[in-house]
């Protein structure tokens, strides 16, 4: 069979339109062709992380520390901020174009007539290149929800909940609990399930125990307590530590590092790690889009925060990390996502709106998001502009007279990937950091 296409962006262009849905949660098809696919990873360490917030931080502290103790990891996560490479990491470096489309190859001559999602290729590539690199611990990121997602097909060793909250309510359910549940499903008999949501809904410790998980809580079982500006402290049951701050910002890192933390010592049997390359990990881990700060006067800050939770975590950051002079929001969501959840915990620490549209079927105009906030009470300025470049090159404007402090680029990935190619942004690394 002579491969279908030659060039990455082939490939990725055709997967987009292959299957007829572009969302289609199921896990028979995938498992089908991951079981023709057959990669040899039989006794290799998974972990999978599920959450409506917080999977990527965690997969970042838990790559980053099995990095640092010499441990060659593959890491999955979605989606990409600027290129799809970002998904796979091997031993922290991307596939090329070239790995891609041969696993692309591999999984087309595999399937045969089964169809699949842009995300299920995408899956599957990565667990054919963890194989082919020899790779010693998979963390895998869930797409969206986690009983039909397709990462869900493996079989984890270890599974982290991050948190639950409301988020693709269309394919997961209306409530906390209905979500809990689908995420809960990433659970295994007899193995630990870590709970990092500090109130999770009944629906995550009834699964759990009905399936034959260990559970263990944030906030019962183990807990991250911050000492100084510079350490803070873990504990779990008979355990307890001294670690470095993180170099991701905010308050809910803590508490994602405190889970991937707990992880690693519950595969310790497995996969030693001691406490200088855990220290090493917490310190290092990065990941872009979570709370990034750029430049000074005004600082940037860039953050995926798409969802009511996310939203109050990020007004958080901004309390805790202040800034002299008044900050202007840019702006752009998806015409699915709660606007007016995102925008109320923000709204009193934004002095003015740079609304910005979104291109594609689930995009919105700046003016239908401008109508959502005013309906939501925002009293504060609003700017509509045709897309995000547009809006950052106007808060830049704005900047440029002086008392701007702080501008914050946030509503989706779409929209921190958008300001990041207009070439506006000061560099990554001026500024406090990720």
């Amino acid at each position: 069979m002579s491969a279908r296409f030659s060039r990455l962006e082939d490939w990725l262009a055709w997967q987009e339109t292959a299957h007829p849905k572009k969302i289609d949660l199921s896990l028979d098809r995938v498992r089908e062709v991951l079981q023709r696919l057959a990669p040899p990873l039989a006794g290799v360490p998974v972990i999978t992380v599920a959450g409506t917030n917080g999977k990527g931080s965690t997969v970042a502290f838990l790559e980053a520390i099995y990095r640092a103790a010499g441990y060659r990891t593959g890491a999955y996560t979605s989606p990409h901020l600027l290129r799809y490479h970002e998904r796979i990491r091997i031993a922290g470096q991307l596939p090329d174009d070239a790995a891609l489309c041969a696993a692309f190859e591999r999984i087309d001559a595999a399937r045969g007539a089964v169809s699949l999602t842009y995300f299920e290729w995408g899956t599957l590539a990565a667990l054919v290149l963890f194989a082919d690199a020899g790779c010693q611990v998979l963390i895998l990121e869930v797409g969206l929800g986690g009983r039909l997602d397709a990462v869900n097909a493996v079989d984890p060793d270890l599974a982290i909940i991050t948190s639950v909250d409301l988020d693709h309510q269309q394919f997961l359910g209306d409530t906390r609990e209905a979500i809990g549940a689908e995420k809960a499903a990433i659970a295994r008999p007899g193995r630990p399930l870590i709970v990092a949501d500090p109130d999770p809904p009944a629906s995550v410790p009834a699964h759990a125990a009905a399936v034959g998980a260990t559970v263990m809580r944030y906030g019962t079982d183990y807990v991250a307590t911050p000492v100084d500006e510079r350490d803070w402290h873990w504990q779990a049951s008979g355990d307890a530590c001294i670690f470095p701050m993180p170099a991701l910002a905010g308050a809910v890192q803590l508490r994602n590092a405190a889970s991937a933390v707990l992880a690693v010592r519950c595969l310790q049997a497995r996969l030693s790690v001691n406490d200088a390359a855990i220290a090493q990990g917490v310190r290092t881990a990065q990941v872009a889009g979570r709370f990034e700060r750029r430049g000074h006067a005004p600082e940037w800050v860039l953050d995926v925060a798409h969802n009511p939770e996310a939203a109050r975590n990020l007004a958080a950051n901004l309390r805790a990390y202040p800034v002299a002079g008044r900050t202007l929001a840019v702006l752009a969501m998806l015409g699915d996502k709660d606007a007016a959840g995102v925008v109320a915990p923000l709204a009193d620490s934004i002095d003015g709106w740079h609304l910005a549209g979104l291109a594609g079927p689930r995009g919105s105009s700046a003016e239908q998001l401008a109508a959502r906030l005013c309906a939501a009470g925002v009293s504060q300025a609003i700017a509509c502009h045709g897309d995000v470049a547009a809006a950052c090159r106007a808060a830049q404007g704005a900047a440029a007279t002086g008392g701007i402090g702080r501008v914050l680029v946030f509503g989706s990935f779409v929209t921190v990937e958008q300001a990041l190619r207009s070439g506006l942004l000061p560099a990554a690394g001026d500024g406090a950091g990720l």
